[in-house]
């Protein structure tokens, strides 16, 4: 829940599969804390099941990421083909995987 390094610490972020194994925790709040430790230009790729369960309407998550200063936060669909196929991601439980990127 706590990174033990300082604010903007790192030129670039990124979690693979992660967050949606850290339970009883608000997901927005992880990845906030995770924001946090990237320096100003950094870029980011948090790659997860982007669930609104865990992170709520993707629309207002964004929109609270522009307003603190972040570019270009967009999530694309990772079961498109692109890494896999809906079909995989379904035999997997990958259904709802996206990749979250941006730029602080």
């Amino acid at each position: 829940m706590r990174l033990a390094f300082p604010d903007e610490s790192f030129d670039a972020v990124t979690s693979n599969y992660v967050y949606h194994n850290i339970t009883g925790h608000d997901h927005r709040e992880l990845l906030l804390e995770t924001l946090r430790v990237l320096k100003k230009g950094g870029c980011f790729a948090i790659h997860d099941l982007m669930r609104r369960s865990h992170y709520g309407e993707f629309e207002t998550s964004r929109q609270q990421l522009l307003d603190m200063g972040f570019e270009r936060v967009e999530v694309i669909d990772t079961t498109n083909g692109m890494l896999m196929s809906r079909r995989e991601a379904s035999i997997l439980w990958l259904g709802d995987s996206g990749l979250l990127v941006g730029r602080k």
